[in-house]
């Protein structure tokens, strides 16, 4: 036999397996991917297994094949493909043919029967054969020369290996197979035969089918189970039993159009690789291509470079052999910066010693003017031997008029962060911007990575140079000043150099979609400098006050982990999830509602959320948790956060994170401080003014109702705004039938549970479980709900329409947000995209309001006399320090200004007060 085997891939088997038992994934397009992935990731691993292998990927072909005429009903059961699998099919066949692997797939033939018969060849031709599989039909193909091997399961069946897990060899699978039947392929078997049956009697009777029926008297005396009555149903189904035989036997004597020979491995097509790649969003593997690493494409190909810019930007540059410039004289900076004042715009980079805005110094600045050349001007790289340098003050002084030139457009990738770092330098860039972070991020929110590295790969189809490639990892990463400028200068320059091509790349198809432009021009790029001014200005912090907190919720914690060990009736560790769910459900009894993926008992915040209704010691467990996350999170940490020159607490703002376009904020996350319970509060009392100044806060009221009032059009709901009515006790009245001023306090939480509940998409079980009624009562609310406000239910169906046809759905501003799974097959992630539709028109019209408001407020700020900083964002409200003498002219002005922030058919309402710390602003 010779030494390398011949490899047959079932690609229809793992294809469905490979759909049903992978995640969904999918690319920001929404073309479905996971099936494809995780087909790709077996024939990868098969050619690192199998390096020197023929190979051949073999898939059904539609249409009707021999079994097909043997018995009608053949398969007949299966269900359509579903669409998200359907889509799926002809992408795969493009990446096996890119990977070289040929492909088969012949009509009039199953691909068992096409595996079987190219197995039966490669033996006669004195070769072994694998057959890659995961269907347990293929193991009556095994022999000395021919082993299964089943990728998903890490499993190879030899001979040996089949007997030990079906119980009989192979030659006597399909006896077994004719005896059970297969549900999935309808083959019918014999009915009453199960698996243990059928084994029962192959075993017993010590042969198949033939030696089964030649002695049925003999069945009834194997003694197992049910053996007595076998004899009758064995006769009676005779037929069936052998045509069922038939069907489950693969054919080994196809006459097929291809041999042995056509199934030696082909060159991999490199570029439609690429490409495909690049459109299906596989960036792991791109970049493995792009470096040459990836298996069995590259080693065949001899891991040639990829061409540098090879994306489909519009006018993206070549990206060909860059020109890279290490500026060191100031005769070579003045080359440059006379170029640059000729130039209406540049793309600029700091490369700084750390990411914090606050403390980073400038170690250089990169600087490019047209793509493939890039300069880099070095200014405080201290390594040993490092060369003599332009001093630092001098190359801002001269870039400074530059900055701050009003006429000149600077483009960057996240420009915040060097805006901030140079404010620090006192230079205040000034002129129009251009952020590729934000280009992408307002091109499709959706996208979960939105930095250089990601875009470049995703639209340029380039690997850049990682910072770990050239700082190394760990505690021992160095800072960029610690780094050989030799390998410094190519990265800075590649840094401007891509965001330049990305700009070029990412702003036309900006301009094509819609009114995304005006998103990116009018609400994202304005808040840049209003978010890095409010970072830096900051806002103080009473330590002391959360130091006294700490300490109080320290005794609290204790005293509640007593309370814990006294219901338990012993000490536990309770934070541990095992020792809790063995004292819950096993010690305690209580009921378990919801198990881990490994089939242990939950015990889940919100599985100990839902106990706590019920039992003592969840709600212990739920209490003590609460406040120790407070302490650690917010009361312990927030005083370390304290910047030490300015003495304030400086958070970071980030703009590309939330899909619906909100803000949200790290070091501290200030979007996640809990305002209903009074530990919560406490920590907001810590957020206070400096001497002589007062914290106002101004919140828009209710302004996710009021979008949805202008959205549906509701004429009941518009009216109950106009009229200035309590909205939750209109619905309330409405709901339950009940004069306005007879409302109760219950009446209006459940009609406040049911507006905001269904503005998020909540089904009648969740507010069921919310206002704990069974669910037919939570659905006559509903109904009631629909009945009296019928534009909201119209609203509703025609956003869920409309979704499911664009693709997206869209805020009043025009940002969109894509829904890769509203078309999906499956009802669960469809119906979650419906959610999502529902609401995100709200959320984000909500964001970009407030965003608006941001701006406009920032601007008379910065052009008045107010002595006043805006120092927080969170949610719907916005926070300011204002001078004591100026608060009432000051709120006043701040809530004209919020509520002029749009134009709705609804008014928007700001509800602002004063205090000396932020919880007395409320």
């Amino acid at each position: 036999m010779a030494d390398t085997p011949i490899v047959l891939v079932d690609g229809s088997s793992y294809l469905y397996r490979a759909f049903h038992a992978l995640p969904a994934l999918s690319t920001s397009e929404g073309q479905p991917t996971g099936a494809i992935k995780g087909v790709l990731a077996m024939l990868k691993r098969l050619l690192k297994d199998y390096p020197d292998s023929p190979m051949a990927v073999v898939f059904d072909a539609p249409g009707k094949t021999f079994r097909d005429e043997l018995f009608e009903a053949y398969k007949a059961h299966r269900p359509p493909m579903p669409d998200d699998l359907r889509t799926q099919v002809e992408p795969l066949h493009e990446c096996v043919r890119a990977l070289g692997l040929p492909l088969l797939c012949i009509e009039g033939v199953e691909a068992d029967d096409v595996i079987g018969t190219l197995a039966r060849h490669a033996t006669e031709a004195g070769r072994d054969a694998v057959i890659s599989t995961g269907d347990k039909d293929m193991a009556q193909l095994v022999n000395d020369h021919i082993t299964l091997v089943n990728t998903m399961k890490d499993e190879t069946l030899d001979v040996a290996g089949v007997k030990e897990k079906f119980g009989l060899p192979p030659e006597r699978i399909i006896d077994y197979l004719a005896l059970m039947g297969d549900k999935v392929d309808n083959i019918p078997g014999v009915p009453g035969v199960g698996e243990k049956t059928a084994l029962g009697l192959l075993k017993g009777m010590e042969g198949g089918l033939e030696t089964i029926y030649a002695d049925l008297e003999r069945v009834a005396t194997l003694g197992f189970r049910g053996a007595k009555s076998l004899p009758g149903k064995l006769e009676e189904h005779r037929d069936q039993a052998y045509l069922s035989y038939q069907l489950a036997t693969i054919k080994t004597d196809c006459d097929l159009p291809v041999g042995l020979d056509d199934l030696a491995l082909a060159h991999p097509d490199r570029e439609a690789l690429l490409a495909l790649y690049r459109r299906l969003e596989f960036k792991a593997w791109l970049a493995e291509l792009l470096e040459g690493q990836d298996e069995g494409v590259d080693d065949v190909a001899g891991g040639t470079p990829a061409p540098q810019g090879s994306g489909d930007g519009q006018d993206a540059g070549s990206g060909g052999a860059r020109e890279d410039h290490v500026i060191l004289t100031r005769e070579g900076l003045d080359g440059w910066l006379a170029r640059l004042a000729k130039a209406d715009r540049f793309c600029f980079d700091l490369e700084t010693t750390s990411l914090n805005y606050m403390v980073a110094e400038i170690v250089g600045v990169g600087l490019a003017l047209e793509p493939g050349e890039a300069a880099y001007v070095p200014l405080a790289h201290a390594y040993l031997g490092a060369p003599e340098q332009l001093d630092c003050d001098t190359v801002l002084a001269a870039l400074k008029p530059l900055l701050e030139d009003s006429g000149k457009t600077k483009i960057g990738q996240n420009l915040k962060y060097d805006i901030s770092v140079l404010a620090n330098y006192g230079i205040e860039v000034a002129g129009s911007l251009e952020d590729t972070m934000l280009e992408s991020y307002v091109l499709d929110s959706t996208a979960t990575r939105h930095d250089m590295d990601s875009l470049a790969l995703k639209y340029l189809g380039e690997s850049t140079i990682a910072f770990e490639a050239i700082a190394g990892k760990g505690a021992g990463q160095l800072t960029f000043d610690q780094i050989d400028l030799e390998q410094a200068a190519p990265y800075a320059c590649e840094d401007v150099d891509i965001t330049l091509r990305l700009h070029r790349t990412l702003r036309p198809r900006l301009d094509a979609e819609g009114r995304l432009a005006e998103v990116l021009e009018r609400i994202e790029l304005p808040l840049i400098p209003v978010l890095s001014r409010m970072e830096r200005t900051g806002v103080a912090l009473d330590g002391e006050r959360l130091h006294a907190q700490s300490r109080e919720l320290e005794t609290r914690i204790q005293e509640l982990e007593g309370r814990a060990h006294e219901l338990a009736g012993r000490e536990f560790n309770l934070g541990s999830p095992k020792q809790l769910g063995q004292i819950l459900f096993e010690e305690q009894k209580i009921p378990v509602i919801k198990k881990t993926p490994k089939g242990a008992p939950s015990t889940a915040e919100a599985v100990l959320e839902e106990l706590a209704l019920d039992y003592p010691l969840p709600k212990v467990i739920m209490e003590h948790r609460g406040l120790a996350k407070l302490k650690s999170t917010y009361t312990d940490k927030l005083p370390r956060l304290v910047n030490r020159r300015t003495g304030r607490l400086h958070t970071s703002y980030h703009q590309a994170v939330t899909a619906t376009g909100r803000l949200s904020s790290s070091d501290p996350n200030l979007q996640n401080i809990p305002i209903r319970t009074e530990e919560g509060r406490k920590i907001r009392q810590a957020f206070v003014a400096r001497p002589g100044y007062r914290i106002v806060a101004a919140d828009y009221s209710q302004i996710e109702l009021r979008i949805m009032a202008h959205l549906s059009a509701d004429k009941g709901l518009l009216e109950a705004f106009a009229e200035k009515r309590d909205i939750h006790a209109a619905t309330a009245s409405e709901v339950f039938g009940v004069p306005l001023d007879r409302v109760s306090a219950d009446q209006r939480r459940s009609a406040k549970a049911i507006n905001f509940g269904l503005i998020y998409g909540m089904s009648a079980w969740g507010l069921a479980r919310q206002l704990h009624l069974d669910r037919n009562q939570a659905q006559t609310y509903i109904d009631r709900y629909f009945d009296r406000y019928p534009g909201v239910a119209r609203y509703m169906e025609r956003i869920r329409s409309q979704a499911a046809e664009d693709g997206y759905v869209e805020t009043v501003y025009g940002r969109r947000l894509y829904l890769p799974e509203i078309r999906s097959q499956n009802r669960a992630r469809r119906q979650g995209a419906e959610r999502t539709a529902i609401n995100a028109p709200m959320q984000g019209t909500a964001a970009d309001i407030i965003k608006r408001a941001m701006i406009d407020v920032d601007a008379w700020l910065r052009a008045g006399d107010m002595d006043a900083w805006m120092v927080m964002q969170v949610h719907d409200e916005l926070v300011f320090e204002v001078a004591e003498r100026q608060v009432e002219g000051f709120i006043k002005e701040v809530k004209a200004r919020m509520q002029g922030a749009a134009e709705l058919d609804v008014s928007l309402i700001v509800e602002a007060e004063s205090g000396a710390n932020w919880d007395e602003a409320h």
